[in-house]
């Protein structure tokens, strides 16, 4: 059966090749990128790769709330039914790396605005839709306070705190769905895979992002992730695996959720 699949970041590394899959195997594709000219250039290359498959395009800076908003609002006013959304995009070294309002941009596009964008899109999913969310090996401890903008980290702290933030809100929104909403899993797709991220960040070439790809697939689609909401799938290992500890504290969960929800109060207010 062929899917309505929302991939965010889907014009460098992981993600286009990702894209290129999902493509060739004919579903329809909502692709995100935030430049509007690498996105139509993407959307040519895929084109003839399947006669089913459609593509739409859209355009959004995620660092920016307002962006992610829009985002949403559009994929709601063209869409009826999302069956697997896909949070892909992420950053780790940046020459700007605090938002317009202050906040640290590896908090903002890598744990805050995958969670509003799931957030906004909840009419779409139903039990039987996916939320794939890209986590990583590097998971480390939240500072609440680098969350909301008030204190500076490190691009590797920042990175490594966000994902251990996706991993957690994952498994908290996966668990307060229960039977009623989506599969929600984070997947780390394997460490140091060639994208422009690891290229830039580590000065590396880095492994095949085929390999990243596949269990991006894997998760959106396949019946071995059909019962995964709540876990996190480790792809170094090639298995469900525990995440940081703090991932299983409800109490440390709620509390990077809690400072999350601040920061969108904030923007909404």
């Amino acid at each position: 059966m062929k899917k309505t699949i929302l991939l965010t970041g889907a014009t460098d590394g992981i993600g286009y090749a990702t894209a290129r899959t999902l493509a060739s195997l004919g579903h329809t594709l909502l692709l995100h990128g935030r430049n509007a000219s690498k996105l139509e250039t993407v959307k040519q290359q895929l084109v003839g790769l399947s006669d089913s498959t459609r593509l739409d395009t859209y355009v959004a800076d995620l660092s920016e709330l307002s962006e992610v908003k829009n985002l949403a609002s559009a994929v709601l006013e063209q869409h009826e039914t999302l069956d697997v959304l896909i949070n892909n995009a992420g950053v780790l070294k940046t020459s700007e790396p605090t938002t317009n309002g202050g906040l640290d941009v590896r908090f903002v596009v890598n744990a805050i605005a995958p969670y509003y964008l799931t957030k906004l899109l909840m009419p779409l999913l139903d039990r039987s839709s996916r939320v794939v969310n890209v986590s990583s090996a590097a998971q480390s401890p939240v500072v609440l306070n680098a969350v909301a903008g008030e204190s500076r980290l490190s691009a590797m702290d920042a990175y490594s705190q966000s994902k251990l933030a996706i991993t957690m809100w994952s498994r908290t929104m996966a668990h307060s769905c229960k039977e009623e909403g989506p599969m929600v899993v984070a997947v780390n797709p394997g460490s140091l895979l060639g994208s422009k991220m690891v290229k830039e960040g580590f000065g590396i070439a880095g492994g095949d992002v085929g390999v990243g790809a596949d269990i991006l697939c894997r998760a959106a689609l396949s019946d071995e992730f059909a019962e995964a909401s709540g876990l996190y799938f480790d792809n170094d290992s090639g298995q469900f695996a525990s995440p940081h500890p703090d991932a299983l504290d409800p109490r440390k969960s709620q509390e990077v959720i809690a400072a999350m929800e601040r920061v969108l109060d904030t923007y909404d207010s």
